[in-house]
Parts: C-alpha cells; structure tokens; sequence
C-alpha cells in the first residue's frame, strides 16, 4: 500500500486526523496556509494558539505543536514552524526538515493515522520550492520506514507549481 498521496488542493477541507499548519512563531495565524487554516478553524483556534503562546513563548522555527481541529473536519492541527530562507547559509535545510520530522513525531503521540501537509516556507518564507519538497518527501519517507502508525501522509498543494515539482518527485521515486 502507497502511504503517500498528492492532491492539489484547499488543506482545510480535508478530512482527516491532522493538517499541518506552515505557522509562524507567535501562532497567532498570517498569511498563507497559516491565515487560511486560522480563517476556516474559526476563533476557537486563536485562542488555543495564544494558551499555547503564553505557556512556552510561542513556537521555534523547527517544532511543531498541536492543537484541536477547531470547525474543522480533523480532530488536530499541528503547527509547525518553517525557516525563512536567508540564502541557504543558516541551517534552513534542517530547520525545515526538523518541522517535518516533529509534526510527525507529534502526529504518533497523538494516534493521527492520515495526516496532510502543506508546504512549508514556501510561500511568504521564499524557501525554494524545489529544495523544500525534496526535504519535505525524504523527511515523511524515512519517518514511514520506520513507522507504522501513520497509514497516510497527503501531501496538499494549493498551487499548480508546487503540485507539479512534487508530482515529478513523487513519480521519479516509485
């Protein structure tokens, strides 16, 4: 069975047990995916996010912390903080692949079997595309090699230049 799957798409509408939300470190939604997941979760979501932000200050650029679905058809969001790219000399590779790896280590702790994820810094962070989906796809891989748990990881793009760089990717593995 292919636990990975690609659709272009609205993460917001999916139903399954987590999205992951491309987060900023104050939680409080922004821009992109981060301000339409807050948008469509509806308030309730802010204020977790805020408890969450005066308890430990927030969230660092390559953890991820999770919340409830809110007016969302998933029992969870999993906030996870992407680098921004500064030109590739400030360990953004592994901030990046970090945020992967501790939504998917969160996503296990919680019993999440399906789980999406957008792409992270990609959009208003300017990680380039191409870089952040191959670190996006080895990261879910090698977590699913040695993890059962997770029966499916989408992988949700809402633009057509991010769906096709994973499309080639995606193809070019199997």
């Amino acid at each position: 069975m292919n636990r990975l799957e690609l659709i272009r798409g609205d993460i917001t509408e999916l139903a399954v047990d987590a999205i992951v939300n491309a987060a900023n470190s104050s939680l409080r939604g922004g821009g992109g995916v981060d301000g339409a997941i807050h948008q469509a979760a509806g308030p309730k979501l802010l204020e977790e996010c805020l408890k969450i932000k005066e308890r430990q200050d927030g969230c660092p650029p390559g953890e991820a912390v999770i919340t409830s679905g809110a007016n969302l058809k998933v029992k969870f969001i999993i906030h996870a903080v992407g680098p921004v790219w500064e030109g590739g000399n400030a360990s953004e590779d592994e901030v990046l692949a970090k945020a992967y790896k501790n939504s998917l280590v969160l996503a296990v702790s919680n019993s999440v079997e399906t789980i999406a994820f957008p792409n992270i810094s990609t959009g208003v962070y300017h990680f380039p595309k191409e870089r952040a989906a191959e670190i996006a796809i080895r990261e879910v891989n090698e977590f699913l090699s040695n993890d059962d748990t997770i029966q499916k990881v989408i992988f949700c793009c809402y633009d057509e230049e991010n769906f096709k760089i994973y499309h080639r990717m995606l193809n070019n593995a199997s």
